[in-house]
């Protein structure tokens, strides 16, 4: 059994439905892949701007900005959530 690295993932924006949906699904991609995240909302201007995130949900993995508005689908959650090999998916 491979050992695995908690990745911290932040959904940035404010509390509208695209930012929930994300949030969610996130949420339940990790459960179906059997893995544990830390997953938290982030809705604070600062953080945001500190993202340079422009067009919300947007998406944090590990301090990297990985996804920047609309609501990412299974197929990409997953890729991102993939152990670190030449780990350069955007959204």
């Amino acid at each position: 059994m491979k050992v695995r690295t908690m990745r911290h993932i932040e959904v940035l924006g404010f509390d509208c439905p695209a930012c929930n949906k994300t949030f969610r699904r996130i949420d339940e991609t990790a459960r179906e892949l059997g893995l544990d995240i830390r997953l938290e909302k982030v809705a604070e201007p600062a953080r945001l701007l500190g993202y340079q995130v422009l067009r919300p949900p947007a998406v944090a993995i590990d301090g990297r900005l990985v996804h920047s508005g609309g609501v990412p689908s299974h197929r990409q959650i997953e890729a991102w959530l993939q152990p670190a090999q030449g780990d350069s998916h955007a959204g």
